[in-house]
């Protein structure tokens, strides 16, 4: 009962942070509502693609920090403190990472229309695993799929399976192992939701390519 109890508190902490949407920010920062331009998306590349370079870089940067602080806090300081054993370190930190994730794509101040939640799951990937073998290969296969295809969207809708993969490596044999799968692999369906217009556009041929100049309503992070 208290894991259950102290698991509902770390998500609803993660979801604190991630409601904290730097691309809306950044945007008004500008002048500008980003809902309003482009794709209509507060993610990192709708704001690199309205905003220019350095807004892009601030809206990904804060997406980041947004998920790296809670989870950090969770795995490093918290679970510690509390003597809880790996796999309870790893639920919890997935938990924390999955708030963050549906703060930013389900802001509750934007009337729940947020990102679509890529670069904070791969920021929770980087906290809840720090495996650099297996990061380092995930990132190659995101830089090969995006440089090969040039859909960044594609690179995105594989890399989110990183976790439920790890977590079947890694944890197959942890009593928890059934609830921890659970929680991966909402990442991987929250991701796939929310980039249900890409996948129509992938589907048909019509997704925007990266470095394309022609702009069209595409992903997002």
């Amino acid at each position: 009962v208290n894991y259950i109890i102290t698991g509902v508190i770390i998500l609803i902490i993660g979801y604190a942070f991630g409601c904290f949407s730097t691309g809306y920010f950044v945007g008004k920062k500008n002048g500008l509502d980003i809902r309003s331009t482009g794709s209509g998306n507060i993610g990192t590349t709708n704001a690199l693609r309205s905003l220019g370079a350095k807004a892009g870089a601030i809206t990904f940067l804060g997406d980041l920090l947004k998920a790296f602080i809670p989870t950090l806090v969770v795995k490093f300081v918290f679970c510690p403190a509390m003597g809880y054993a790996n796999d309870i370190t790893y639920l919890f930190t997935l938990l924390a990472g999955l708030g963050v994730v549906m703060g930013h794509n389900f802001p509750f101040y934007l009337h729940f229309k947020g990102g679509k939640g890529i670069a904070v799951s791969a920021a929770v990937i980087v906290v809840s695993n720090l495996h650099p073998v297996f990061i380092g290969v995930g990132l190659a296969i995101f830089i090969l799929v995006v440089a090969v295809t040039r859909y960044v969207s594609l690179g995105s809708l594989i890399v989110v399976w990183y976790i439920p993969i790890f977590t079947v490596l890694y944890y197959r044999d942890s009593e928890l192992f059934p609830l921890i799968l659970i929680v991966s692999l909402l990442f991987t369906i929250l991701a796939y939701i929310k980039h249900k217009a890409n996948i129509i556009r992938l589907i048909h041929g019509t997704e925007n390519k990266l470095g394309e100049k022609k702009e069209k309503k595409s992903e997002e992070n």
